[in-house]
Protein backbone atom coordinates (compact mmCIF):
# COMPACT_ATOMS: atom_id res chain seq x y z
CA UNK A 1 0.00 0.00 0.00
CA UNK A 2 1.42 3.36 -1.07
CA UNK A 3 2.16 5.79 1.75
CA UNK A 4 3.50 8.87 0.02
CA UNK A 5 4.47 11.93 2.02
CA UNK A 6 2.48 14.96 0.80
CA UNK A 7 4.09 18.20 1.92
CA UNK A 8 4.37 21.69 0.52
CA UNK A 9 2.49 20.72 -2.62
CA UNK A 10 4.78 17.78 -3.40
CA UNK A 11 4.42 14.04 -2.99
CA UNK A 12 7.53 12.26 -1.75
CA UNK A 13 8.44 8.72 -0.75
CA UNK A 14 10.86 9.51 2.10
CA UNK A 15 9.76 11.00 5.42
CA UNK A 16 13.30 11.80 6.49
CA UNK A 17 14.56 15.36 5.94
CA UNK A 18 18.26 15.98 6.33
CA UNK A 19 20.61 18.92 6.68
CA UNK A 20 23.70 19.72 4.65
CA UNK A 21 25.98 21.22 7.33
CA UNK A 22 28.77 19.98 9.62
CA UNK A 23 29.92 16.98 7.54
CA UNK A 24 33.63 16.13 7.50
CA UNK A 25 33.75 16.69 3.73
CA UNK A 26 31.47 17.39 0.76
CA UNK A 27 31.96 13.80 -0.41
CA UNK A 28 30.75 12.38 2.90
CA UNK A 29 27.81 14.80 2.83
CA UNK A 30 26.80 13.51 -0.59
CA UNK A 31 27.20 9.85 0.41
CA UNK A 32 25.26 10.39 3.64
CA UNK A 33 22.34 12.13 1.93
CA UNK A 34 22.14 9.36 -0.64
CA UNK A 35 22.27 6.69 2.07
CA UNK A 36 19.48 8.43 4.01
CA UNK A 37 17.10 8.30 1.06
CA UNK A 38 15.99 11.84 1.98
CA UNK A 39 14.28 13.83 -0.75
CA UNK A 40 14.35 17.16 1.09
CA UNK A 41 17.67 18.74 2.09
CA UNK A 42 17.91 21.89 4.19
CA UNK A 43 20.49 24.49 3.20
CA UNK A 44 21.56 27.81 4.68
CA UNK A 45 21.76 30.96 2.64
CA UNK A 46 25.36 31.23 1.45
CA UNK A 47 26.73 34.71 2.05
CA UNK A 48 29.40 34.24 -0.57
CA UNK A 49 28.75 35.17 -4.19
CA UNK A 50 26.56 32.72 -6.06
CA UNK A 51 29.36 32.09 -8.53
CA UNK A 52 31.96 31.60 -5.82
CA UNK A 53 34.04 28.43 -5.98
CA UNK A 54 32.71 26.92 -2.74
CA UNK A 55 29.11 27.77 -3.57
CA UNK A 56 29.41 26.39 -7.09
CA UNK A 57 30.86 23.09 -5.81
CA UNK A 58 28.08 22.78 -3.23
CA UNK A 59 25.38 23.41 -5.80
CA UNK A 60 26.89 20.91 -8.18
CA UNK A 61 26.49 18.22 -5.48
CA UNK A 62 22.93 19.28 -4.64
CA UNK A 63 21.85 19.25 -8.29
CA UNK A 64 23.32 15.79 -8.78
CA UNK A 65 21.37 14.52 -5.77
CA UNK A 66 18.08 15.51 -7.40
CA UNK A 67 16.51 16.54 -4.07
CA UNK A 68 14.07 19.29 -3.11
CA UNK A 69 15.91 22.15 -1.40
CA UNK A 70 14.53 23.68 1.79
CA UNK A 71 16.42 26.93 2.52
CA UNK A 72 16.41 28.16 6.10
CA UNK A 73 16.79 31.44 7.95
CA UNK A 74 19.25 30.00 10.45
CA UNK A 75 20.85 32.60 12.69
CA UNK A 76 18.14 35.23 12.24
CA UNK A 77 17.04 36.95 15.44
CA UNK A 78 14.54 39.54 14.24
CA UNK A 79 11.46 39.48 12.04
CA UNK A 80 13.04 41.92 9.62
CA UNK A 81 16.19 39.85 9.28
CA UNK A 82 14.25 36.62 8.78
CA UNK A 83 11.99 38.08 6.09
CA UNK A 84 14.92 39.63 4.23
CA UNK A 85 16.88 36.37 4.39
CA UNK A 86 13.88 34.42 3.10
CA UNK A 87 13.55 36.76 0.12
CA UNK A 88 17.23 36.35 -0.71
CA UNK A 89 16.93 32.57 -0.35
CA UNK A 90 13.96 32.49 -2.72
CA UNK A 91 15.94 34.34 -5.35
CA UNK A 92 19.08 32.25 -4.92
CA UNK A 93 17.51 28.81 -4.51
CA UNK A 94 14.50 29.41 -6.79
CA UNK A 95 11.92 28.01 -4.38
CA UNK A 96 9.02 29.39 -2.33
CA UNK A 97 9.78 26.94 0.46
CA UNK A 98 11.43 28.40 3.54
CA UNK A 99 12.32 26.86 6.90
CA UNK A 100 11.65 29.80 9.18
CA UNK A 101 13.86 30.27 12.21
CA UNK A 102 13.70 33.32 14.47
CA UNK A 103 16.00 32.65 17.41
CA UNK A 104 15.16 34.21 20.77
CA UNK A 105 17.85 32.77 23.05
CA UNK A 106 21.51 32.30 22.18
CA UNK A 107 22.07 29.60 24.80
CA UNK A 108 19.23 27.20 23.97
CA UNK A 109 18.56 28.46 20.43
CA UNK A 110 14.90 28.43 21.43
CA UNK A 111 12.65 30.19 18.91
CA UNK A 112 11.31 33.67 19.60
CA UNK A 113 7.71 32.54 19.24
CA UNK A 114 6.32 36.07 19.03
CA UNK A 115 8.66 37.04 16.23
CA UNK A 116 8.15 33.65 14.60
CA UNK A 117 4.38 34.13 14.28
CA UNK A 118 4.82 37.68 12.97
CA UNK A 119 7.43 36.64 10.41
CA UNK A 120 5.37 33.63 9.33
CA UNK A 121 2.31 35.80 8.67
CA UNK A 122 4.37 38.21 6.57
CA UNK A 123 6.04 35.48 4.54
CA UNK A 124 2.74 33.70 3.85
CA UNK A 125 1.43 37.03 2.48
CA UNK A 126 4.47 37.13 0.20
CA UNK A 127 3.70 33.71 -1.24
CA UNK A 128 6.07 31.50 0.75
CA UNK A 129 5.31 28.00 1.97
CA UNK A 130 6.57 28.37 5.52
CA UNK A 131 8.08 25.49 7.49
CA UNK A 132 8.24 27.11 10.97
CA UNK A 133 10.76 25.84 13.50
CA UNK A 134 8.84 26.15 16.76
CA UNK A 135 8.56 24.72 20.25
CA UNK A 136 6.04 22.05 21.19
CA UNK A 137 3.69 24.69 22.68
CA UNK A 138 0.09 24.10 21.57
CA UNK A 139 -0.96 27.77 21.63
CA UNK A 140 2.03 28.82 19.55
CA UNK A 141 1.16 26.10 17.05
CA UNK A 142 -2.40 27.42 16.83
CA UNK A 143 -1.14 30.95 16.18
CA UNK A 144 1.15 29.71 13.41
CA UNK A 145 -1.73 27.89 11.73
CA UNK A 146 -3.87 31.03 12.02
CA UNK A 147 -1.00 32.96 10.41
CA UNK A 148 -1.27 30.67 7.38
CA UNK A 149 1.26 27.93 8.05
CA UNK A 150 0.20 24.59 6.60
CA UNK A 151 3.17 22.74 8.14
CA UNK A 152 4.52 22.74 11.70
CA UNK A 153 8.02 21.76 12.81
CA UNK A 154 8.23 21.52 16.61
CA UNK A 155 11.54 20.70 18.21
CA UNK A 156 12.20 17.46 20.03
CA UNK A 157 14.93 19.15 22.07
CA UNK A 158 17.23 22.15 21.58
CA UNK A 159 19.24 22.16 18.36
CA UNK A 160 22.30 19.93 18.40
CA UNK A 161 21.72 18.44 21.87
CA UNK A 162 20.79 14.95 20.71
CA UNK A 163 18.53 14.51 23.73
CA UNK A 164 15.60 13.14 21.74
CA UNK A 165 11.97 13.88 22.57
CA UNK A 166 12.09 15.68 25.92
CA UNK A 167 8.33 16.25 26.02
CA UNK A 168 6.59 13.42 24.15
CA UNK A 169 3.29 14.20 25.89
CA UNK A 170 3.17 17.72 24.42
CA UNK A 171 4.22 16.43 21.01
CA UNK A 172 1.42 13.89 21.19
CA UNK A 173 -1.05 16.66 22.04
CA UNK A 174 0.03 18.56 18.93
CA UNK A 175 -0.60 15.48 16.81
CA UNK A 176 -4.07 15.13 18.33
CA UNK A 177 -4.87 18.84 17.85
CA UNK A 178 -3.74 18.98 14.22
CA UNK A 179 -4.59 15.63 12.62
CA UNK A 180 -4.56 16.99 9.07
CA UNK A 181 -1.44 19.20 9.18
CA UNK A 182 1.99 17.74 8.39
CA UNK A 183 4.03 17.66 11.58
CA UNK A 184 7.80 17.19 11.48
CA UNK A 185 10.02 16.85 14.53
CA UNK A 186 12.88 19.27 13.95
CA UNK A 187 15.96 19.44 16.19
CA UNK A 188 17.24 17.43 19.12
CA UNK A 189 17.18 14.01 17.47
CA UNK A 190 20.30 12.08 18.47
CA UNK A 191 19.70 8.40 17.68
CA UNK A 192 17.56 6.35 15.30
CA UNK A 193 15.41 5.29 18.25
CA UNK A 194 14.49 8.95 18.82
CA UNK A 195 13.37 9.23 15.21
CA UNK A 196 11.38 6.02 15.48
CA UNK A 197 9.64 7.32 18.63
CA UNK A 198 8.57 10.46 16.78
CA UNK A 199 7.16 8.43 13.92
CA UNK A 200 5.36 6.07 16.31
CA UNK A 201 3.64 9.14 17.79
CA UNK A 202 2.12 9.69 14.38
CA UNK A 203 4.44 12.44 13.16
CA UNK A 204 4.73 12.77 9.42
CA UNK A 205 8.49 13.16 9.28
CA UNK A 206 11.76 13.91 11.05
CA UNK A 207 14.37 16.54 10.22
CA UNK A 208 17.92 16.07 11.48
CA UNK A 209 21.48 17.02 10.70
CA UNK A 210 23.98 16.78 13.55
CA UNK A 211 23.05 13.20 14.46
CA UNK A 212 24.29 12.06 11.06
CA UNK A 213 26.98 14.63 10.25
CA UNK A 214 28.78 14.21 13.59
CA UNK A 215 28.47 10.43 13.84
CA UNK A 216 31.65 8.35 13.72
CA UNK A 217 30.30 6.87 10.48
CA UNK A 218 27.90 9.43 8.93
CA UNK A 219 27.00 7.22 5.99
CA UNK A 220 26.19 4.25 8.20
CA UNK A 221 24.18 6.44 10.58
CA UNK A 222 22.21 7.89 7.66
CA UNK A 223 21.24 4.36 6.65
CA UNK A 224 20.20 3.61 10.24
CA UNK A 225 17.95 6.68 10.35
CA UNK A 226 16.39 5.72 7.03
CA UNK A 227 15.41 2.34 8.47
CA UNK A 228 14.21 3.83 11.77
CA UNK A 229 11.91 6.38 10.15
CA UNK A 230 10.44 3.75 7.86
CA UNK A 231 10.00 1.31 10.76
CA UNK A 232 8.38 3.91 12.99
CA UNK A 233 5.94 4.85 10.27
CA UNK A 234 4.99 1.21 9.70
CA UNK A 235 4.49 0.74 13.44
CA UNK A 236 2.19 3.76 13.62
CA UNK A 237 0.10 2.54 10.71
CA UNK A 238 -0.10 -0.97 12.18
CA UNK A 239 -1.41 0.31 15.52
CA UNK A 240 0.29 -0.56 18.78
CA UNK A 241 -1.22 -2.86 21.39
CA UNK A 242 -3.01 -1.14 24.30
CA UNK A 243 -1.03 -0.61 27.48
CA UNK A 244 -2.17 -2.53 30.57
CA UNK A 245 -1.52 -2.14 34.27
CA UNK A 246 -1.53 -5.90 34.93
CA UNK A 247 0.32 -8.72 33.28
CA UNK A 248 -1.58 -10.86 30.82
CA UNK A 249 -0.22 -14.20 29.59
CA UNK A 250 0.36 -14.53 25.87
CA UNK A 251 -0.29 -18.28 26.11
CA UNK A 252 -3.90 -19.23 27.07
CA UNK A 253 -4.21 -21.03 30.41
CA UNK A 254 -7.56 -22.69 29.57
CA UNK A 255 -7.08 -26.43 29.33
CA UNK A 256 -3.75 -26.36 31.15
CA UNK A 257 -3.42 -29.53 33.28
CA UNK A 258 -2.83 -29.14 36.99
CA UNK A 259 -1.22 -31.73 39.28
CA UNK A 260 -1.81 -31.90 42.99
CA UNK A 261 0.89 -33.33 45.22
CA UNK A 262 -0.38 -36.21 47.32
CA UNK A 263 -0.27 -35.86 51.11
Amino acid sequence: MADDFDIGGRSLASRLLIGSALYPSPAIMEQSIRASGAEIVTVSLRREAADGQAGAAFWSIVRDLGVSVLPNTAGCRTVREAVATAEMARELFETNWIKLEVIGDDYSLQPDVFGLVEAAAELVKRGFTVFPYCTEDLVVAKRLVEAGCSILMPWGAPIGTGKGLINPYALGQLRHAFPDIPLIVDAGIGTPSHAMQAMELGYDGVLLNTAVAKAADPVGMASAFKAAVAGGRLAHLAGRMPERDLARPSTPVIGTPFWHQAD
